[in-house]
């Protein structure tokens, strides 16, 4: 599993990602969601350069030009709700995909042990096309496991699946390497070395749907 992480390099991801983490900044949702969104632009370019790509001729006002374009059909797939404001960042460079989206949850039993729930999915096919599964945190690991086995089994087998996330623990990334095919390619913007006794991520950012969207 190949694994690209983007702190390794300075690089301007490191400025959203200073946004994103301070805690009077990210009090401002829209600059909060912004920040995602940027991140998930600069993803969506990186991801860009390893699709496979076809001559088209284009016709302008004055001729004909030879374009090299994306031949790979596309799927967004984003892991709801925390995932939406990072997926628009996704849909603003992939204009032209399809969507898919799904519903993952924490039920905890007691204060630190917890089942994911997945209930909800819309998704076009997924079978041999590339997927974009974007979740801005990758605490654990568990949910993006059932949120990929969930549309593959009612959707398809993508011929190549993109994890995208802004944040991911080294134990999620451990699991994620374990429990996904080989051909999936993990994209980050940063890891961080601790899980609390709660699942979520230490230092991270705390909890990104709800800085987005609000507390539920």
């Amino acid at each position: 599993m190949k694994i690209i992480n983007f702190a390794e390099q300075n690089s301007i991801i490191n400025q959203f990602m200073s946004e994103l983490r301070d805690k009077g900044i990210q009090q401002d949702r829209l600059r909060f969601r912004r920040n995602l969104e940027r991140i998930g632009e600069i993803m969506a370019y990186e991801i860009s350069r390893t699709l496979n790509y076809t001559t088209r001729e284009v016709a302008t006002p004055l001729g004909i030009k030879a374009m090299s374009l994306p031949a790979d059909p596309v799927v967004l797939a984003t892991i709801l709700r925390a995932g939406l404001g990072f997926h628009q960042g996704f849909l603003s460079y992939f204009d032209q995909a399809e969507n898919a989206f799904i519903s993952a949850y924490r039920q905890y039993s007691n204060e630190t042990d917890f089942d994911i729930h997945v209930e909800y999915i819309a998704s076009p096919s997924l079978q041999d096309k590339v997927m974009i599964l974007a979740d801005p945190m990758l605490a654990t690991g568990k949910s993006m496991e059932l949120c990929y086995k969930a549309l593959c089994d009612s959707k398809g087998t993508p011929a190549v699946t993109h994890v995208a996330s802004v944040i991911a623990s080294t134990q999620a990334i451990e699991y994620i390497k374990q429990h996904l095919p080989e051909n999936t390619v993990l994209w980050l913007a940063a890891v961080d070395d601790t899980l609390n006794a709660h699942g979520y991520i230490v230092p991270g950012l705390g909890d990104a749907g709800d800085l987005a969207y609000g507390e539920k």
